[in-house]
């Protein structure tokens, strides 16, 4: 599916507000790019995001390498700010919520998980990008079924199958008589609802995030004729504010992101009772 180009935004046309042409209010075009190789009628395409997806990927990994690629007991600047984001999730996300005995093996995942996350969401406000890529739904779904999947293996292997049954539907024969209307909805909670909650916590945020800002970016370019000049400026001081808002919101989402992630672990591992 690919953008109708007829809906261009206002500040890629001569539009303004006394000029006859109506408000071109961002919506679902907004998240539609047209291929850039390939068709987008066939299942083979590649297109913006996933170009970004690709570039963040390689800017995660690369600075990495640079920073530990020489590591040294008294680290260069680079070497300790990767040294701070690493310890960060490690100390105050792995341990805190898995514990330092069993969490340690799972620290690389989640370190990996938040960058990525937050590398997605912080294209949203570099220039030229200007795309959240996780605002698309299908990059968070791949990332919770990822955790999904290593949830129930892990509630698997280490309680078998009763444990695993008691463990997703909540088994507490102290409930009594609504035990199984409890099971039942923990049963399609934990089962059924976790990856879309999962996924669509951090989808709906960074979709969110982009339209406001897409909103108030495309209102000050429309509104700068004549007397709007006035609500221009206000317009533009609020793309300033939701920016700068934004920045804080894509660090908080790939930190609740992964907190999510270790308690899902937590949660298969702890025993239950």
């Amino acid at each position: 599916m690919s953008a109708d180009p007829t809906q261009v935004l206002a500040f890629e046309t001569d539009c303004h507000i006394f000029d006859g042409c109506g408000f071109p209010a961002p919506g679902l075009h907004s998240f539609l790019f047209e291929p850039l190789w390939g068709d987008a009628d066939s299942s083979v395409y590649f297109n913006k995001t996933m170009l970004l997806a690709l570039l963040g990927s390689i800017v995660i990994v690369a600075f990495f390498w640079a920073a530990f690629r020489k590591p040294k007991v008294v680290p260069g600047k680079l070497q300790m700010v990767a040294e701070a984001g690493y310890d960060f999730i490690r100390r105050g996300v792995v341990y805190e919520t898995i514990g330092k005995k069993e969490g340690e093996k799972y620290v690389p995942l989640v370190v990996a998980l938040f960058f990525f996350v937050w590398m997605m969401n912080l294209w949203s406000i570099i220039p030229v990008a200007q795309f959240p890529v996780t605002g698309i739904i299908s990059y968070p779904l791949v990332l919770a079924l990822i955790v999904y999947i290593l949830w129930v293996s892990l509630t698997f292997k280490r309680h078998g199958f009763v444990g695993f049954f008691k463990n997703v539907t909540g088994y507490d024969k102290s409930l009594g008589a609504v035990l199984p209307l409890s099971m039942t909805i923990e049963f399609f909670s934990n089962l059924l609802v976790r990856p879309f909650t999962h996924a669509v916590r951090l989808f709906a945020n960074m979709f969110a995030g982009h339209t406001l800002l897409l909103l108030f970016t495309i209102a000050s370019w429309y509104l700068l004729n004549g007397i709007g000049f006035a609500y221009a400026g206000v317009s533009f001081i609020m793309t300033i504010v939701m920016t700068a808002f934004e920045l804080f919101i894509q660090a908080l989402q790939a930190y609740v992101f992964v907190l999510l992630t270790c308690t899902y672990i937590q949660g298969a591992l702890a025993e239950h009772h």
